[in-house]
């Protein structure tokens, strides 16, 4: 079978992307069951690999954020726990876990801190690249989990990336644009911008007896940050063409009256049609029309991943928008890959949507914009902003910058090829696959898998994975990210190798899956196995004063 061959679209000014990944990202395993899958990624960058798509990426492996760099917004105690906790010391934390929302939803697995290091690292370092200006787009996929709070995991998220991300980008830029077109409400990053007018959140979500319950079109922000919060939320079964007029509409309105030095484009694959825990009716190009449009503005773009729990329709769909970035046609006839099954039967890049119902009505849906056009109006057209804190200048990453592009040019006149003993080393964590996942055997996605509203009592929710403690509001923190150095990575040396709480009332984020069992899908190269983490005990409600 022949190869799609990536053809470049023929245009001046090619933009520079600066794209991050680390083959360790895939290893991490939140445990049997859990719908939230690290694999993806390597999924995603095997497919950019297969299209070529590489050629014309920066490759860069994140830097590992320090606790100091973490601290920036979350509290030093959160960060703490994270650091220090492991499956086999659990009983001597029995009151964090409570306290912090660490539970089944967000479970502690081996390498959780150096995971939450890891995808954070990609999005702050994509940031600096955008503020020195070496790249026009950052890519990091990884990154994206945008529900944690400031003392707080929650919805599959422990650090969230997003708020550091986007205070380092206010380091250089006097206001940022946060765009979130996860099927669930970015809640974290709302709240923590919530009291100020440098920072606009713009969140497209379903809401209603669904996770996390928050969103509402009302909500728009306290003080300085009245109306830089903006929320449209959907009901079931949004399709591309609603969903491109609703977001062209409301976005050029946004970019008119807000003018953002930077955008951060939040691209949580949920809601994709067919997506287990989702149920929008999205194929690819309405997913991908969002990341097209706003690279209309030429304006610096970090690209982040998010939710996405069908992992074959989350690489084609992040895979599609790294193509989307580069100007570059992909075919639709997938090349082979080293996960070239999980994509069968029909074995192509695109994905149809369903004939499931769309319950967003045009009367509604005009209703919602009109609130929000409304809500624009009334901005400055181009908000004053006073600086009241300037960060220090760090002249450690210029130097680190400088020593990361020596190092690359060395890195590419030399021959660099994984051993085949290390490639054998690299063996999926066989619990990965499930026999009755709907990841890889095609079949309709089955109603249970859509989230449903079950009753655990007055002010108690109750999920198949677990309950999670009361919502917190996060303190506003000051722009004070430190930015990491990132190390190049050539491009001949790569191959292969969660989102707020639940509020009372709702349902978890997470949807139980059936056991493992052997010989039902093949097992896939790409990473050590990792032990099983200790089930963690169930959470309280704990209520704390931040």
């Amino acid at each position: 079978m022949s190869a799609p061959a990536s053809t470049s679209s023929a245009g001046s000014g090619k933009k520079r992307i600066a794209y991050y990944y680390d083959e360790e990202i895939g290893n991490f395993y939140y445990g049997a069951g859990h719908p939230m899958k690290p694999h993806r990624m390597r999924l995603a960058h095997h497919l950019i690999l297969a299209y070529g798509l590489y050629r014309q990426l920066e490759i860069y492996r994140p830097s590992l954020l320090s606790e100091d760099q973490l601290t920036s917004f979350h509290t030093d105690d959160y960060v703490h726990f994270l650091q220090h906790v492991n499956p086999d010391n659990l009983p001597q934390y029995t009151m964090e876990l409570s306290r912090y929302n660490v539970d089944v939803d967000c479970p502690v697995f081996d390498g959780l801190y150096h995971f939450c290091r890891m995808y954070t690292g990609g999005s702050v370092g994509g940031a600096y690249k955008l503020n020195k200006k070496t790249a026009d787009i950052a890519i990091n996929w990884s990154g994206g989990l945008h529900h944690a709070k400031k003392a707080e995991a929650s919805g599959f998220c422990y650090i969230n990336d997003v708020v550091l991300a986007v205070l380092e980008l206010l380091k250089y830029h006097d206001r940022v644009l946060y765009i979130d077109i996860d099927i669930h409400h970015g809640d974290g990053v709302e709240e923590a911008f919530y009291t100020t007018d440098r920072v606009m959140t713009v969140s497209f979500h379903k809401y209603g007896d669904f996770f996390p319950g928050t969103g509402r079109v009302q909500d728009i922000g306290v003080g300085r940050g009245q109306n830089y919060a903006l929320n449209f939320p959907l009901m079931d079964g949004i399709d591309d063409a609603n969903y491109e007029r609703i977001f062209r509409t409301i976005m050029t309105k946004v970019m008119e009256n807000f003018r953002p030095g930077a955008v951060v484009l939040q691209c949580g694959a949920d809601s994709l049609v067919g997506d287990r825990l989702g149920c929008f009716n999205l194929s690819l190009k309405g997913h991908g029309g969002c990341v097209e449009f706003m690279k209309t503005f030429n304006v610096p773009l970090l690209l982040l991943g998010g939710g996405g729990y069908t992992v074959r329709n989350v690489a084609r769909c992040w895979a599609y928008e790294t193509g989307l970035a580069l100007d570059t046609h992909m075919a639709d006839e997938l090349p082979y890959n080293q996960y070239y099954e999980y994509y069968g039967p029909d074995f192509n890049l695109h994905i149809q949507p369903s004939n499931m119902e769309n319950l967003n009505t045009p009367n509604y849906l005009h209703k919602q914009e009109t609130l929000l056009l409304q809500c624009l109006k009334e901005l400055p057209h181009a908000p004053s902003v006073q600086y009241s804190y300037q960060p220090p200048r760090d002249t450690r990453f210029e130097e680190e910058e400088e020593a990361a592009r020596a190092k690359r040019e060395h890195e590419n006149m030399r021959d660099v090829r994984i051993a085949p003993q290390d490639m054998d080393g690299q063996i999926s964590d066989r619990r990965e696959f499930y026999a009755d996942d709907r990841d890889q055997d095609g079949t309709t996605m089955p109603s249970q898998f859509v989230p449903q509203l079950i009753s655990g009592g007055a002010g108690k929710p109750s999920s198949v994975l677990a309950t999670s403690s009361t919502s917190l509001p996060a303190a506003i923190p000051g722009a004070s990210a430190v930015a990491p150095a990132a190390t190049a990575v050539p491009a001949s040396s790569v191959g292969a190798a969660a989102p707020a709480s639940s509020s009372a009332g709702l349902p978890s984020l997470g949807q139980a899956q059936p056991a493992f069992q052997p010989n039902t899908h093949p097992t896939a190269a790409g990473a050590p196995a990792i032990s099983a983490p200790m089930a963690a005990p169930a959470p309280t409600n704990n209520n704390m004063e931040l």
